[in-house]
């Protein structure tokens, strides 16, 4: 996610840009053309180009970001961060330097690694950042002792919701999210592309009515099932419709390996398609626990409704801690109002510089 702004000495915007499709024109290259169509190229020649990543070096999906500042002899450049992507990774920095460009680097640093932080998490890890997403009660339940949740948090908590699913590359739920409110998981209060959605059913015995098999966004479904086990019935209809069947092995305690399922997806999609940097994870008590517990939660986001249930469905299952010292933590923190609900954004890890990419 990057953006260029142009901005002559006295501080008229000059050009704006962003990088608005994978393998398309990056943010500079937008920026500067629309630069010099409204001002000319003299304009440029005095102008500070201000970069939340840093500009390319290397021949990708296009040409050198660093090629064409330098051919329009840009003088200065503001980086909020480095590019932690291998082929770049503080060459475009230096390139521009060589060139007689005065490079300023780290401005808002923090900022421009939340805003881009899906994109470095799958650079360090080669998997998606995954952000697990709960509404729950006062009293901590996500439905009440009959299963009845819809709906504990409001319209605009909905809303958010549906714009997250545009902003990330995938939505996941599991086989009891999908048989007892059989979702679509799809974009419908926001304008926005729809994800891929895909659903745990580890034995493949889930229904082949479900909403996720059959609607019309099915080629976007993938089935996550074990390797264990036969062919789902849904399967054969799944893919006419141009979804699929993942297979992933399947841990010890007879579970469905879910850092595998994370590799795999940050591979290659789950069914040879570009990697997926970000993943939503819309889940029930028992996935959001697993996932807690093995610590692959990287944003949590929660919902809380001034709702009380008393003897509901709880959000989480145990975590095995006894101890208040143990207690999970988070690095960063907020609150905020979203209607009548407030949302808490925690990120379990804490924004590092460049020299700390490699660090767990």
């Amino acid at each position: 996610m990057v953006g260029a702004v142009l901005v002559a000495p006295d501080g008229t915007v000059l050009g704006e840009g962003w990088h608005q499709a994978y393998g398309g024109p990056h943010a500079e290259v937008h920026a500067l053309h629309d630069a010099e169509a409204q001002h000319g190229p003299e304009a440029l020649r005095d102008a500070t180009l201000y970069v939340n990543l840093e500009p390319c070096s290397h021949h990708g999906k296009t040409p050198p970001c660093t090629d064409l500042i330098i051919e329009k002899r840009i003088p200065r450049v503001v980086v909020g961060m480095e590019d932690p992507f291998p082929a770049v990774g503080g060459q475009g920095i230096e390139r521009l330097r060589t060139h007689g460009v005065e490079v300023e680097t780290g401005v808002r640093e923090a900022d421009c690694q939340r805003l881009n932080e899906a994109f470095v998490h799958h650079v360090e890890t080669g998997r998606p950042l995954v952000t697990l997403k709960i509404a729950q009660t006062l009293d901590g339940c996500i439905a009440t002792r009959t299963g009845d949740s819809q709906w504990i948090s409001g319209t605009a908590a909905r809303t958010l919701v549906h714009r997250w699913r545009s902003e990330l590359d995938g939505v996941l739920v599991g086989r009891g999210t999908a048989e007892a409110d059989d979702p679509r998981l799809t974009v419908r209060h926001v304008d926005g592309r729809q994800p891929v959605r895909l659903v745990l059913d580890r034995t493949g015995a889930l229904p082949p009515d479900r909403a996720l098999f059959t609607d019309a966004h099915a080629d976007h479904t993938i089935a996550v099932v074990g390797e264990g086990h036969g062919m789902p019935e849904y399967a054969d209809a799944l893919r006419d419709a141009g979804g699929h069947v993942l297979r992933i092995p399947e841990t010890e305690a007879g579970h469905l390996n879910l850092t595998a399922l994370l590799t795999r997806l940050g591979k290659d999609g789950g069914r040879s398609a570009p990697p997926m940097q970000s993943l939503l994870v819309e889940a029930g008590p028992g996935l959001a626990t697993a996932l807690f517990r093995q610590d692959l939660v990287d944003r949590f986001l929660c919902f809380v409704a001034p709702k009380l249930v008393g003897d509901g469905m709880p959000s989480l299952r145990s975590l095995g801690i006894e101890q208040m010292d143990d207690a999970l933590t988070f690095a960063e923190s907020t609150w905020e109002p979203v209607g009548d609900d407030l949302l808490f954004r925690g990120y379990r890890r804490a924004v590092r510089s460049v020299g700390e990419w490699g660090s767990k």
